[in-house]
């Protein structure tokens, strides 16, 4: 019992960092001028779907795969019924929050879907974890570098998925945006999951993660209202005026320095 409520604190632990880690970057470069309180309640609610989520992708799909792997049975691949059916219904329950009233009234669907995926992310993670640290030698060096990718880029890739989804409602891309999300997260599931006997399908991951991530300001640049796109551009203009500024007055001040030098001389 006791091993049992450490494997759990661990992979919360590890799901909590990935999730804190996902939000900084994008959502922070933005902080101040989107709507932050509704972000958070979307993530109260990612929590909910994701938990439900994982535990049936868990049931339904990671168990009958681990099993076969544990017992050299031949892999005969993920039931594809079980993948759609399951991943589905995360991205309809997915819609249906990002559809609420709060969150369509300030046009906030990338930034709450951005929030909703971490948290969705983050309970798909701490689930793979758990059985992670059951598996035999998961605590080599390969195996806690594969647990460090899971906690990290699976709430980012999810986040990722999520945000495209409330981009794409503002586009008036509603089935479009079920069924896109609904393929990238069978892919990701089957991703994972086979990393975590394979940490060599990282390296097929990863790509589509970094060449996905540019394009998620730009999906969070639309949740912006304008007035608040006008003063962020002010406040981006201002900075890169002072960084050039400063970095002119320091070359200057070298040349000061060096000149005194010579002259001391």
């Amino acid at each position: 019992m006791v091993s049992e409520l450490i494997l759990f604190q661990l992979s919360s632990f590890c799901a909590l960092m990935g999730m804190t880690l996902g939000w900084r970057g994008v959502m922070t470069r933005f902080s101040g001028f989107y709507d932050l309180p509704t972000a958070w309640s979307q993530v109260f609610w990612g929590i909910v779907l994701g938990g439900l989520y994982a535990v049936a992708a868990d049931g339904a799909l990671f168990v009958p795969y681990y099993n076969q792997a544990t017992n050299d049975d031949v892999y005969t691949g993920l039931n594809i019924v079980s993948l759609v059916l399951v991943t589905l219904l995360a991205s309809i329950g997915s819609h249906f929050l990002l559809r609420r009233k709060r969150v369509r009234k300030g046009g906030s669907q990338p930034t709450s879907g951005w929030a909703l995926g971490l948290a969705v992310g983050g309970m798909i993670a701490m689930v793979l974890m758990y059985r992670m640290f059951e598996f035999e030698g998961i605590f080599s060096p390969l195996g806690l570098l594969n647990i460090a990718l899971i906690s990290v880029f699976t709430p980012r890739a999810e986040a990722l998925i999520t945000a495209k989804h409330g981009y794409m409602m503002l586009q008036d891309k509603r089935w479009g945006a079920i069924l896109r999300s609904t393929f990238w997260r069978s892919a990701l599931l089957v991703s994972v999951y086979s990393a975590a006997f394979i940490p060599l399908i990282w390296v097929f991951i990863l790509p589509f993660i970094f060449l996905a991530t540019p394009a998620s300001e730009t999906w969070i640049w639309e949740s912006i209202p304008r007035e608040g796109r006008r003063r962020l551009r002010r406040i981006w203009a201002d900075q890169a005026r002072e960084k050039t500024s400063g970095s002119v007055n320091t070359g200057g001040q070298e040349e000061v320095v060096e000149s005194v030098g010579n002259s001391e001389e």
